[in-house]
């Protein structure tokens, strides 16, 4: 009998296989990060009651794959939004951390001189209280 006469299977192929294994188990990991966005998102939602929490993750898990695509459909925009909302809060804290961190950068003398040029030119201190504010710059 000739083995080439009937249709080859992917087993047939050791590589194909191989493939095989590998795009379905991607796909498992793929599907179960899926789940844990959505069902750490029915937690950050706020607007969500105890009970929506409760009905969407009972669905989700008793019915992953159904549940995963109806949360997507009605809420997968809201998720984007607060995850985007999640993102600028966290942002805001670094920032606010750091700069209290880091405090207010110290004036220089040079600064300061040219603070004092500045009120001069615009008549807001005299001559006097110009040299006088320059020497206790420069000593």
């Amino acid at each position: 009998m000739n083995e080439l006469a009937g249709p080859v299977a992917a087993t047939d192929y050791p590589l194909l296989n191989i493939f095989w294994t590998m795009l379905w188990f991607f796909l498992w990991v793929l599907f179960l990060m899926l789940l844990f966005r959505i069902i750490a998102d029915i937690f950050r939602d706020d607007r969500l009651s105890g009970w929506g929490k409760a009905g969407w993750s009972i669905f989700v898990i008793v019915l992953p794959f159904l549940g995963a695509f109806v949360y997507l459909i009605a809420r997968g925009r809201d998720m984007g939004e607060r995850d985007l909302r999640a993102i600028q809060k966290r942002d805001e804290q670094f920032r606010a951390y750091v700069r209290e961190t880091a405090g207010a950068p110290e004036q220089t003398s040079t600064d300061e001189l040219v603070r004092l040029a500045e009120l001069r030119k615009h008549g807001d201190i005299s001559e006097v209280e110009y040299q006088r504010a320059k020497t206790r710059v420069l000593t």
